[in-house]
């Protein structure tokens, strides 16, 4: 015959179990919001804060295997005015998404803002020239919106702490920023070079660029 007592103690443990669940639940939700606070809801890259956290992550542990990437759309102001603001933010997901794959899993990109982001990732050093030629490529890829082709060019620059001499996360993306303005409209991604570093710059960015006036980051020399 069954102690009576039983089922007591497995209603007893059922009912803790309920507020558990419900804990678990919420935490889950939590994180997710969390998560969708930290990235840009149109790319779904990071957001600045977040990608200068994580890159300094990854820089700090790989310095010599780190690469740095700031790019943004050429002539982004005329697509928008001769296709549309939607044609527009299709774009800026295309970059985001072309930008995220090239970063794999051991990378981060993020969205400065507007129509710039910036990629960090591990590469060995002997295979880096020939993964930022597969980044070119990449970023030149024709893109289709409503049955046309959209005129999406992509100036980008890179730098890692064995070109630039240095591995400070500001000195890179001065450098890196430097070294896209010089190659603008090229179809090439410039590699920086110490005299990129040395560049004025105000957060992180050439001084003169839209933005420049933002409050600085952690990161910002």
């Amino acid at each position: 015959m069954t102690s009576p007592a039983l089922p007591r103690k497995s209603l007893h443990i059922t009912a803790a179990a309920v507020p558990l669940a419900g804990w678990t639940a919420h935490t889950v939700v939590l994180h997710r919001r969390l998560a969708a606070a930290h990235r840009d809801l149109l790319t779904g890259t990071l957001r600045r804060e977040p990608f200068l956290t994580r890159a300094q992550r990854i820089l700090e542990r790989h310095p010599h295997d780190a690469v740095l990437i700031l790019a943004d759309a050429d002539h982004f102001k005329t697509l928008n005015d001769t296709f549309g603001h939607a044609a527009g933010d299709t774009a800026l997901a295309a970059i985001g998404t072309r930008l995220t794959e090239w970063a794999g899993k051991h990378g981060t990109v993020g969205r400065l803002g507007g129509d710039e982001f910036a990629a960090l990732t591990r590469i060995r050093p002997r295979h880096q020239t020939l993964r930022l030629e597969h980044l070119a490529h990449l970023l030149a890829q024709p893109l289709t919106y409503d049955y046309e082709q959209l005129p999406l060019a992509v100036s980008a620059g890179s730098a890692t702490s064995d070109t630039v001499g240095s591995d400070n996360l500001a000195v890179l993306m001065r450098a890196a920023d430097a070294a896209m303005y010089e190659g603008k409209h090229q179809g090439v991604v410039v590699q920086a070079r110490p005299h990129h570093a040395r560049a004025r710059s105000v957060n992180g960015r050439r001084e003169g660029r839209p933005g420049t006036n933002a409050r600085p980051t952690a990161a910002a020399a």
